[in-house]
């Protein structure tokens, strides 16, 4: 294995796995606090939450899955930047929902980003690169 394979795989893992947090508001409302800060949700907020958690676990097993499964990288890697990208999207703008948010979840979607739109960027020009000598 190469460095730069490890290196992909180690990134998709650690990615994968920092994305699945979320997830622990399936067991504690807790988790929505420190994450979200939100604190005592009404019960739809909290079931839209859950299910955001729900979602973001299935989200990260894919990143995961795909650090040992480079067919699934580029389609887990699109995913990722596109959820990411969209709850920045919606976050960022209004400073009230902006300041509720944990800065750590604001970098740590940032650097995905980043890194996944570069593996895209690297994985097609590679596919191009490839078509043409064919």
């Amino acid at each position: 294995m190469t460095t730069r394979e490890t290196a992909l795989r180690v990134a998709l893992v650690a990615m994968g796995l920092v994305t699945t947090l979320p997830a622990l508001a399936l067991i504690t409302s807790y988790a929505l606090e420190w994450t979200y800060g939100v604190i005592d949700p009404e019960p739809m907020t909290l079931a839209l939450l859950q299910h955001r958690g729900m979602l973001q676990l299935l989200l990260g097993a894919a990143l995961v899955w795909a650090a040992f499964f480079p067919p699934a990288r580029r389609a887990a890697a699109i995913a990722a930047v596109a959820g990411k990208s969209t709850f920045l999207l919606l976050i960022l703008p209004d400073p009230d929902l902006r300041a509720d948010l944990a800065p750590f979840s604001t970098v740590v979607d940032l650097t995905c980003i980043v890194v996944l739109s570069a593996y895209i960027v690297w994985s097609t020009s590679v596919r191009v690169e490839g078509s043409r000598r064919a």
